[in-house]
């Protein structure tokens, strides 16, 4: 197969005349291996992108300046997407790994405090800021939680963040329609704090708390947030006015990658909305290819001795590898021209997945989901619970 790209630069829908571009050729995420200065007499140009030998995607990128602004504009091509293979590997210790993991964790109370959030209840649901106990004794875990005021038996609806430190308002538009919902920070810290706190922590004692400790697979930053994912699927089958039965966990990049972590390692979900995941593949710049955020081994320096631990420790908490024990459903959905979590590393994930599946690309996207995307995934879910959900919120 081979591929071009058409270009064109418009003001008000007209083709500019004689304006000088940029463009890139690149494999997802790699070094371009053509780049050239262009003149457009007439506003466009057709660039020959030329073919890929095996499966993956090939990128252009063009910018252009105008009145001293810079403009960037891309696209990319898939090539037998369907036949990525990942580069990550599982651990032969894998299962026990997190099988022990999850045991010790059990071993610590719950310890479960709500607080009443009058300020954002509704005449249908009350709010409450919800801690519990995770990881290790006077730990917590932090999150929004709304329940429907009208006493009975409902479903619910785990939702795990994106990356980054911020507060949460948790999703009254779910409870209100007749379902229990959690909404839980990652870090350890009440969720309803000013947010200049978060901004502190952002950039400071937190600052890329996402590469912190990869040399030790006890002591990745993930391994907390993990147990504590599962932690709070614990606390939601405590509730009494939970189902027992019917619960689905949704994210976006890292929690889209949450989502696959709690359904592959908790059998009690019965399934999972996956926008762009992110932590998939992150062995691919160690093979010479895109992997998944956050980026770990992209243009490295380190020892030989420090990549070689840190690739054998990523095994533990790649996606790749908990996509592979799925048992659950799933809804997933993503783009060609995402940069954050690139196309290669997500569909090495997707590929390997044997549990039910539903996917829904939309190629032009980058790390972003369109209203559509969001509305087929609720359709999704109200057809697994067997009941109408209007909607499931757009996560960042």
């Amino acid at each position: 197969y081979t591929t071009s790209f058409d270009v064109s630069v418009t003001m008000n829908n007209v083709p500019m005349k004689d304006v000088n571009i940029r463009y890139e050729l690149s494999y997802d995420m790699m070094p371009p291996f053509k780049t050239e200065n262009v003149v457009l007499k007439n506003g466009k140009l057709k660039i020959e992108g030329g073919s890929m030998k095996v499966a993956g995607f090939l990128r252009c990128r063009v910018f252009a300046s105008y009145n001293g602004k810079n403009y960037i504009g891309l696209a990319t091509a898939g090539f037998e997407p369907e036949k990525i293979k990942p580069t990550a590997t599982m651990p032969d210790d894998f299962m026990s790994f997190w099988e022990n993991a999850k045991a010790e964790n059990n071993k610590i109370p719950v310890d479960a405090k709500l607080r009443l959030l009058p300020e954002k209840c509704t005449s249908k649901s009350n709010v409450y800021e919800l801690s519990i106990q995770n990881y290790n004794i006077g730990s917590r875990l932090y999150g929004i939680l709304c329940v429907p005021k009208t006493p009975g038996k409902y479903p619910a609806l785990l939702r795990v963040p994106g990356a980054g430190i911020r507060p949460y308002n948790g999703n009254t538009s779910v409870s209100d329609n007749g379902m229990i919902c959690l909404e839980i920070g990652i870090h350890g810290i009440p969720v309803t704090m000013d947010q200049s706190i978060y901004d502190n922590l952002r950039f400071g004692a937190l600052q890329n708390y996402q590469n912190f400790n990869w040399d030790n697979r006890d002591n990745v930053y993930y391994k907390r947030v993990y147990l504590g994912c599962i932690r709070a699927v614990d606390y939601i089958f405590s509730m009494d006015e939970f189902d027992g039965e019917n619960i689905v966990v949704q994210g976006g990049s890292q929690g889209g990658a949450l989502s696959i972590v709690t359904a592959a390692l908790d059998n009690r979900i019965k399934g999972l909305v996956a926008f762009y995941p992110a932590l998939c593949d992150l062995t691919g710049y160690y093979n010479g290819r895109a992997g998944g955020w956050p980026h770990l081994f992209k243009n490295s320096s380190e020892e030989t001795c420090v990549l070689k631990q840190k690739v054998k420790t990523t095994g533990y908490y790649d996606v790749v590898n908990f996509a592979k024990i799925l048992k659950c459903p799933g809804f997933y959905s993503f783009g060609y021209n995402d940069m954050v979590c690139p196309p290669t590393s997500v569909f090495s994930t997707y590929n390997v997945i044997t549990a039910p599946k539903e996917l829904f690309i939309v190629p032009e996207t980058q790390h972003y989901a369109y209203p559509e995307q969001w509305n087929y995934a609720a359709e999704w879910f109200s057809k697994l619970l067997s009941k109408s959900i209007k909607n499931i919120e757009r996560l960042p």
